[in-house]
C-alpha cells in the first residue's frame, strides 16, 4: 500500500534533520555589497537629477542581458515559493527549519542580483522595475498536489537555475558579473543537492509512487519563470545562445539527477511503478531527438549567419 504523504513528511523527518546538517556545515557565508562596484554607480535621472538609463550605458550583451533579467525576475517571485513549500513541507522541526534557512539564502540572490544591474547600468532600471511589478502581481503557484512531486521538482529546478545563472556569467562577459553568479550558483547547488538527496531516501520508503512523481514531473517541467510576460521569446534568445536550451536541459539536469537516483535500475516495482519509467524511458527519448533537431537548426543558423558577415 503506498504511504500517504503525510506518513511520507514524518519518515523523511530524520534525512532533512541529516541533510540541513550537512547544508550548514559546507555553506559558505557570503555578503551580497562585496560583490558590487558600488565606485561604478552615479545617480539616475528623477530625484537626484541625474542621467536617464541609454542602451549605450550597458557592457553586456543582449541575450545575457535577457537572461539575467529572466533570471532576477525569477529570483524576486520568493515570497510565492516561500509560501508553497511552507505549505507543503510545513514550519515545524527540521523540515521548518530547512524552510526559513533555504528562503533566507534565496533572497540575497535578488538583493544583490539587482545592485548589481543598477549600478552597472547593465539593464534599464525602469522597464525592470516595471516587469518586477508584473511578474510578482502575477505570482507562482505549483501546479504539483503531492509533497513527492514538489520535491522532484525542485531537485530539477535548482540544479537548472545553477546552471542557467553559470552559463549566463560566462555569456556576460563581464569579470564581476560572472563572479556573483557563479557564488550564487554555488548556493543553487548545495539546494539542488539537498534536495535530490531527500527524493533518494523517499525511493527506499515508497519506490512506486516515487517513480510516478519523477515521471509527472519531468514529463511537465516547466520553469518558475514560465509565468513571466514575453517568457517564449526571452526563452528563445536564451536557447539560441546557448546559455539554457533543452539540450542543456536533458544532458546536463534531467540525467544526472536520474543517474543519482538509479531510476532506470530499480527492481522490485509493481505494475504501475514500471508503467511509469516506462513512460519516463519514451519520454527522454523523445526529448533526445527534439534536442538534436534544436541543436542541428541552430549551428546551421550560426553558419548561414557567418557565411553574411
Amino acid at each position: 500500500m503506498a504511504m500517504t504523504q503525510t506518513e511520507l513528511l514524518h519518515e523523511l523527518e530524520p534525512v532533512v534533520a541529516g541533510e540541513l546538517e550537512r547544508h550548514e556545515k559546507m555553506a559558505k557565508e557570503w555578503f551580497p555589497h562585496e560583490y558590487i562596484p558600488w565606485s561604478e554607480g552615479r545617480d539616475f535621472d528623477g530625484i537626484y537629477g541625474g542621467e536617464a538609463w541609454q542602451e549605450s550605458d550597458s557592457k553586456i550583451p543582449e541575450a545575457a542581458r535577457v537572461s539575467l533579467i529572466v533570471n532576477l525576475l525569477t529570483e524576486d517571485n520568493l515570497p510565492s515559493y516561500h509560501h508553497e513549500i511552507a505549505t507543503t513541507f510545513g514550519r515545524d522541526g527540521a523540515w521548518g527549519t530547512w524552510v526559513h534557512r533555504w528562503t533566507a539564502e534565496e533572497d540575497r540572490h535578488g538583493t544583490a542580483l539587482r545592485d548589481y544591474l543598477t549600478v552597472t547600468r547593465a539593464v534599464d532600471p525602469v522597464a525592470l522595475e516595471r516587469a518586477r511589478m508584473r511578474h510578482m502581481e502575477h505570482g507562482f503557484a505549483t501546479e504539483y498536489g503531492t509533497m513527492l512531486q514538489q520535491l522532484a521538482y525542485v531537485s530539477f529546478q535548482e540544479l537548472a537555475t545553477r546552471i542557467s545563472h553559470r552559463n549566463t556569467g560566462r555569456a556576460s562577459g563581464d569579470e564581476g558579473c560572472e563572479r556573483l553568479l557563479a557564488r550564487i550558483a554555488a548556493d543553487e547547488n548545495l539546494h539542488m543537492l539537498f534536495y535530490r538527496n531527500l527524493l533518494k531516501a523517499a525511493f527506499e520508503l515508497d519506490p512506486n509512487q516515487t517513480m510516478r512523481s519523477v515521471t509527472d514531473v519531468v514529463t511537465t517541467f516547466q520553469m518558475p519563470g514560465t509565468g513571466m510576460e514575453g517568457f517564449a521569446r526571452k526563452a528563445m534568445i536564451i536557447a539560441h545562445e546557448g546559455i539554457y536550451d533543452l539540450r542543456l536541459h536533458l544532458d546536463d539536469v534531467l540525467m544526472p539527477v536520474l543517474r543519482q537516483w538509479a531510476v532506470f535500475d530499480k527492481t522490485g516495482l509493481d505494475a504501475e511503478g514500471e508503467r511509469a519509467r516506462e513512460e519516463l524511458s519514451a519520454f527522454l527519448e523523445r526529448t533526445d531527438a527534439t534536442a538534436a533537431r534544436f541543436v542541428e537548426r541552430r549551428e546551421e543558423r550560426r553558419a548561414r549567419a557567418a557565411a553574411r558577415r
